[in-house]
């Protein structure tokens, strides 16, 4: 189930990149990798995962590009999470 939510979770996400940064798609897309996530490797991992002290600035990045994008702003959005993103995995 997790493997099937990440994956439908990236389709969104590219699809919505596609279409000129459609806000739904994009929301679509960060909720269904985040709960995707959770299922693949649990909810306390996952936690502690975004909230480690040295991981502290990307996870604020990626989360609050995800809430604005949530907000419908998806091009700020995107951009900050794709900045988290790459500051998480560094």
């Amino acid at each position: 189930i997790g493997v099937g939510l990440v994956g439908f979770g990236l389709f969104f996400i590219l699809f919505g990149i596609l279409l000129y940064f459609d806000s739904v798609l994009l929301a679509f897309g960060n909720i269904l990798f985040l709960s995707g996530l959770v299922f693949i490797i649990g909810f306390k991992r996952t936690f502690t995962f975004f909230f480690q002290r040295s991981k502290m600035k990307g996870s604020s990045f990626f989360l609050g590009g995800v809430i604005i994008v949530l907000m419908k702003w998806p091009l700020l959005g995107m951009l900050l999470e794709a900045y988290g993103f790459i500051n998480l995995f560094r």
